[in-house]
């Protein structure tokens, strides 16, 4: 099973001072900053998988590129862009949430090629528009027409893509993209892609799926799939699930839950094997809208902000020391927490298990090894995507975990080659 992390340059700052908060004046972010598969010392992924709407913009703006970085990325090649190591397989897709509400795709074939060639992709995903809805008991015919449209036109698309590839030589692998509203749509999108000559194929507009309804639509695509195509799951993790999906077909899955959950998620920010953990929020002072709000209208005292922000920080760091104990620790933690929150939900019993357990000092993350304490606090994007990129690891040692279950996965196949 191979996890590909979808970029939107997601990068960190060696010189970051975390004592006195700040960027070092010489930073130039592009030259400077790190991937995750560069500060950590070992890739946490086997390939990375980019986007058109990120890079080039779609209907709804620019991207996540500016026009030096687009430029870049054209002129010098994803791998070379993202200075990535040898092992490391790159993917390019067309971002299809990105024009979800449109009714049709912002692109042509022609765009999204010249875009996977242009950039030197080993593999491209063909153009898809995602189907709005599910439903698992809807009678053939009695589907929403618009659900029907946008299968119809993604199979087009995906065939047109095919032959255009094919006519430039194969500079990239052909992945086409599959989109469905039930376990029998979905199988005869993926029958219809096999008759184009697809041999792996990407499952789109699964995200918002429950993890049932998933395999029955990865049992569905079984009875049809022939033994030597591969399936890609566009943005499903569900790890606890990896090992049914490997014997229905799925060789590899991108996902960005992990890093976006560092500092997204309103408990699940730390993540271990066995456990996720809530960071413990001491947020900047003068970073802070809130807060900020507060100071300028008279309700809250700067000064007395800046005491109690400083000393929770460093009562955390004293803990990770062991120079004080968790109560002590908890308690200024908390102090600066009231004044934060005021009477809002407070996160003691949580932070109380962040403390007793202190995963990061277990863990062997290059994250965790060079920053300690500073990767379980919820401050800034500097800590926080570092924390990221600590679950990113996590990810990964869970995913290479599974037992290999390829000779069950061939067995299962009842499609025809």
């Amino acid at each position: 099973m191979h996890f590909y992390f979808p970029d939107s340059q997601d990068m960190v700052s060696p010189t970051y001072d975390f004592l006195k908060d700040e960027y070092s004046p010489m930073r130039v972010r592009q030259r400077d900053d790190l991937y995750a598969h560069e500060v950590l010392g070992e890739s946490p992924y086997d390939g990375m998988l980019v986007s058109k709407a990120i890079v080039d913009g779609s209907v709804k703006g620019p991207g996540n590129y500016t026009e030096a970085q687009r430029q870049r990325m054209y002129r010098l090649g994803v791998r070379t862009f993202f200075r990535l190591p040898s092992g490391v397989k790159t993917m390019g897709d067309c971002g299809a949430f990105n024009y979800a509400s449109e009714t049709d795709p912002p692109y042509t074939t022609v765009d999204v090629v010249d875009f996977y060639e242009g950039c030197g992709f080993e593999a491209g995903v063909s153009m898809d528009h995602i189907i709005l809805g599910y439903n698992a008991s809807v009678a053939d015919g009695d589907e929403d027409p618009e659900w029907s449209r946008r299968q119809q036109l993604s199979i087009r698309l995906a065939e047109e893509f095919i032959a255009e590839v094919d006519r430039r030589g194969r500079p990239f692998e052909s992945v086409g993209a599959a989109q469905g509203w039930s376990p029998t749509s979905y199988a005869e999108s993926v029958d219809r892609l096999q008759e184009a000559g697809y041999r792996r194929i990407a499952l789109g507009g699964m995200v918002p799926l429950k993890t049932p309804d998933i395999l029955a639509c990865l049992a569905a695509i079984d009875q049809v799939r022939k033994p030597d195509v591969q399936m890609h799951l566009l943005g499903v993790t569900r790890v606890e699930s990896m090992s049914e999906f490997e014997c229905l077909g799925v060789t590899s899955f991108d996902s960005t839950t992990p890093l976006r959950q560092a500092f997204m998620d309103d408990r699940s920010n730390f993540h271990t094997a066995q456990h996720a953990f809530t960071a413990i929020r001491i947020p900047q002072v003068d970073g802070n809208p809130s807060l900020r709000r507060a100071i300028l209208a008279g309700t809250v005292n700067q000064q007395q902000a800046l005491r109690l922000e400083r000393r929770a920080l460093s009562a955390l760091r004293s803990f990770d020391e062991g120079s004080l104990g968790a109560e002590s620790t908890l308690e200024a933690v908390l102090d600066y927490e009231s004044l934060v929150n005021g009477d809002k939900k407070s996160y003691r019993e949580r932070y109380i298990e962040m403390l007793e357990a202190a995963p990061w000092k277990s863990c062997k993350c290059q994250m965790c090894r060079s920053h300690g304490v500073e990767i379980a606090i919820f401050r800034g994007t500097e800590r926080n995507k570092r924390r990221g990129f600590h679950n990113l690891t996590v990810l990964a040692e869970m995913v290479h975990a599974l037992p290999d279950r390829s000779d069950t996965r061939k067995a299962s196949t009842r499609g025809q080659s």
